[in-house]
């Protein structure tokens, strides 16, 4: 409890100790290196760091397991409801379909009013729909209910993903992003056996009070412990945030220390002032994750980590029945099966975030650039995409060999280690190069991370929809080699893609943030006109300034090297 509290509290207490240093123990300035060194980042130290995003990770766990722990008890409900197989599926589709488009809703408001309003509202959501469906005795009650239940901890996901971009720099983002991945992974791997272990021994009422515990206790330590991280609520984390922003902890130390130092120069600028403006300001970006997707980069990513998914998706439901048919497996047997794809992910983890990394300190001594995992990085002019995407080619690679030879070791029924192995390698390319993806949306997107990712989430759960619909009628019209192997051309296609990204990624930033500083331009034109009408006189008699374009952007300076 200690160290979540040290947590909780943030630099607060750090700042406060700063601030009673003796003068004769401070460090003494000369006056000149100062000036060019920029601010940190974020005042949390790297375990905090490490302690928050691992939180975020655990809470971000929670789709992905919700959605694959049910999958065992779909013949239990279907005879215990009386409805059919088609009906019993429709409360998978529907689960799929709230999973992409909730976030696409709400990640404007968590980008805007803070990240803690918006894990309470979606923890609320989830925890009653699972009550709900523990206690469901109708068909359709169960339909309705897995749509909050999704729309609940899709929304927690997104948000998780987005305290990565409020909280890591781009020297360090690798490895945290690679972390909040895993829960995407260990959740359809881990849930078909939880769920079917629970299914057969304790009944399929039990997988909703297991996820309601679970929830309910991430729920309360969050209240207790986690800090607000949304960059435009609390800058590096020194500034306090409003009340309903603050954990539980913060709220009793602010009471008592009402004077800590705060740094609110840190803030993200945002076109409102008042907390009325504040609300009105996310509600007009209710939609910006769609406006997002007008982004030529933002659009050719989406393709690029959807298309990957839809090999996840399509391995992950033809398995079972390939199992089944081949090998003889029970159900129990079917869900240790996807085990191999949970330490595939762990793998990637190890080398994919560490590579990211490594590519970037190696791409900055080329370009002579200064890299400090404590502050900010210009990256205006910086190939972001080709660092990030020269570590993913191996992996979409690996990923292209091994989903085009699943079909063919399948069919020829090898023995079940080959399999084993096969399954592994596949969880190693296709994570990896969703971990690449994933870290390259923060860095091009660092102020609107939630709308990006929630876009992100929107692609992968279409086309992984799609992909689970289309891979069974494949199978039996091509045959499973064939069929796998057109799979794995599809994957070829994204080669290009991703050397056109690598290639025009960075003119592709530079007009988008020109467009941004003209239409912040016109933001500060409008709040510098003048509220009551003046008489030429009075215009006459007064000096006047030619005013330009140039000259009503004083911010532009900054801007220009959009920082991440």
């Amino acid at each position: 409890m200690a160290v979540m509290a040290t947590v909780a509290t943030g630099s607060t207490s750090a700042l406060a100790a700063v601030d009673t240093e003796p003068i004769s123990e401070q460090p003494v300035s000369d006056g000149v290196d100062d000036v060019d060194v920029p601010p940190p980042y974020s005042v949390w130290s790297p375990w905090q760091k490490k302690l928050i995003v691992a939180g975020a990770a655990f809470g971000g766990f929670f789709n992905p397991i919700t959605a694959q722990v049910y999958l065992p008890a779909l013949t239990v409900l279907e005879d215990e409801f009386g409805v059919t197989e088609a009906e019993i599926n429709l409360t998978v589709t529907t689960y799929m379909i709230f999973q992409g488009l909730t976030p696409i809703l709400f990640s404007g408001f968590t980008d805007t009013l803070g990240r803690r309003p918006g894990y309470i509202f979606c923890f609320i959501v989830y925890i009653s729909a699972n009550i709900a469906l523990a206690l469901a005795n109708d068909y359709e009650d169960l339909l309705v209910i897995r749509c909050f239940q999704s729309a609940g901890s899709a929304t927690i996901m997104v948000i998780c993903q987005a305290v990565v971009a409020d909280i890591i720099t781009s020297a360090e983002r690798g490895a945290y992003i690679a972390l909040t991945a895993i829960p995407s992974i260990l959740g359809p791997s881990l849930g078909p056996v939880i769920g079917g272990a629970m299914t057969q021994y304790m009944g399929w009422r039990s997988i909703f009070w297991m996820l309601t515990i679970a929830a309910g206790i991430n729920f309360l330590l969050m209240l207790l412990f986690i800090p607000e991280t949304c960059r435009k609520v609390v800058g590096d984390g020194s500034v306090r945030p409003p009340w309903w922003c603050q954990s539980v902890y913060q709220w009793f130390y602010y009471r008592r220390h009402p004077s800590v130092p705060q740094n609110l120069n840190s803030l993200e600028k945002s076109a409102y002032t008042t907390d009325e403006g504040k609300l009105k300001y996310a509600t007009s970006h209710l939609f910006s994750s769609f406006a997002l997707l007008r982004e030529k980069e933002l659009a050719l990513l989406l393709i690029i980590g959807g298309t990957v998914f839809t090999g996840v998706y399509a391995v992950g439901t033809a398995m079972p029945a390939l199992l089944q048919n081949l090998y003889g497996f029970t159900p129990m047997q079917i869900g240790l099966m996807y085990l191999p794809l949970a330490g595939g992910s762990i793998l990637a983890v190890v080398f994919v975030g560490p590579g990211m990394n490594w590519n970037l300190r190696r791409h900055a001594r080329k370009l002579g650039m200064p890299v400090d995992k404590k502050t900010k990085m210009d990256l205006s002019r910086f190939p972001i995409e080709k660092v990030r995407l020269e570590i993913a080619f191996p992996f979409l690679l690996l990923g292209v060999g091994i989903i085009t030879s699943w079909g063919w070791i399948t069919v020829n029924k090898v023995e079940i280690e080959k399999v084993i192995i096969v399954v592994l390698f596949l969880g190693v390319g296709l994570v990896g190069v969703n971990n690449v993806v994933n870290a390259l949306i923060v860095d091009i997107y660092p102020d609107t991370a939630g709308a990006a990712l929630a876009a992100y989430n929107l692609a992968k759960c279409i086309m992984g929809a799609a992909s689970s619909g289309f891979v069974a009628p494949m199978i039996l019209g091509m045959g499973m080699g064939p069929a796998f192997t057109l799979l794995g051309c599809l994957y070829l296609l994204l080669v290009p893609i991703i050397l056109l990204v690598m290639w025009k990624g960075v003119v592709w930033r530079t007009s988008r943030h020109a467009r941004e500083l003209r239409k912040k331009g016109s933001i500060l034109v409008r709040e510098q006109e003048p509220q009551e009408s003046v008489s030429d006189s009075d215009m006459a008699s007064t000096p006047q300034k030619e005013t330009t374009s140039t000259e009503i952007l004083p911010a532009e300076k900054d801007a220009r090297s959009t920082s991440v």
